[in-house]
């Protein structure tokens, strides 16, 4: 080991100053060893994250993009989504490197990319998503793809016109036949976070969706549940039957151990509830007694929300905790709110 390269290592291992920080990082960022310019971004982005402005070494971190190390990539990334703003013309020229990454053979490096471009919320980074967008909307690997149905939403937020124009936004709602069920919750969570969107109007949702949303609700991870579950929760059934589908398929998560899918399972329940028979409300209701309960033994902050939505739905269906009384009595030890 050279005398330089022992002497940096021992500078930063007694943390003696030489010239500043920033003169540190700036020289260990375009050191001729790898190992060293890596162990700088480490401690630049430690930097960032305590707070500490760490902007003007822009150029140098840039310079590091160009590495088979997917650790060292990483950082660097999470460092130009974090600066892009304050240097949208120096960010500019990584989207060579972003697009050349989106062609990886590593799908994580594939995903790493395009998720990198959706995150830089620099206006001209839309002109050059075009391409890169739609080679991983369909690649092979589920995991590019999820991630990319995810930037069509960023997309959109930051240049509707070009979303719509390049045909991202069919793209999207084809994704929901996709044959990976968390590519399937991505697209409807995009598609959701679209059509909240003042500029949008769509209606995604249709019986043959409906389908495919219910056959894949059981096969998601928690996240993917309740995207579609609050996708189910806005639908409005066109008969009985599909009610009783909605319903038979639905209840199953209201046992589930994440208390948001309760909640969203039972919004789902309840606003199917006006297209039913009254027998059949009184069923649905007594089903949804118990799952409210329960979400009174979670801890304090959910017990909170419960409560809140509770509260909401007794308003209308005061009948449907009358017998629960006794859950509802404060203890000693309950916190004030």
């Amino acid at each position: 080991m050279s005398s330089s390269r022992l002497e940096a290592r021992l500078r930063r291992l007694f943390k003696i100053p030489k010239k500043g920080e920033t003169y540190e990082f700036r020289s260990g960022l375009v050191s001729q060893y790898a190992d060293e310019r890596k162990d700088t971004i480490q401690r630049v982005i430690a930097a960032m994250t305590v707070g500490k402005d760490v902007s003007s070494l822009f150029p140098d971190v840039l310079k590091n993009i160009a590495t088979h190390d997917l650790e060292q990539k990483k950082l660097v990334y999470l460092y130009l989504m974090n600066y892009a703003k304050t240097n949208p013309e120096l960010c500019i020229l990584a989207v060579n490197t972003f697009v050349k990454d989106t062609e990886d053979p590593n799908p994580l490096v594939r995903a790493l990319a395009i998720r990198t471009m959706g995150c830089i919320r620099v206006d001209r980074m839309a002109d050059y998503m075009d391409i890169p967008l739609k080679r991983t909307l369909k690649d092979d690997n589920p995991y590019v793809r999820k991630t990319a149905v995810i930037c069509v939403a960023k997309l959109y937020e930051l240049n509707p016109e070009i979303c719509i124009d390049r045909g991202f936004l069919t793209t999207l709602m084809e994704m929901i036949d996709d044959s990976n069920q968390m590519v399937v919750a991505n697209a409807i969570s995009a598609l959701i976070e679209i059509q909240k969107s003042q500029h949008a109007a769509l209606d995604f949702l249709n019986s043959k969706v409906l389908k495919k949303l219910l056959i894949t609700l059981n096969e998601c991870t928690e996240w993917g549940r309740i995207s579609i579950l609050s996708a189910l929760a806005e639908y409005k059934a066109e008969d009985t039957n599909e009610v009783n589908h909605i319903v038979d398929r639905v209840s199953p998560q209201l046992q589930h151990e994440n208390p948001s899918v309760v909640l969203s399972s039972i919004k789902v329940l309840i606003n199917q509830l006006d297209s039913v028979s009254t027998d059949q409300q009184d069923a649905i209701l007594r089903r949804l007694s118990s799952p409210l309960v329960s979400l009174l033994s979670s801890p304090p902050e959910v017990q909170y929300v419960a409560l809140r939505n509770i509260r909401i739905i007794l308003e209308k269906y005061p009948q449907i905790l009358s017998r629960e009384l006794r859950v509802f009595f404060i203890k000693y030890n309950d916190p004030l709110y």
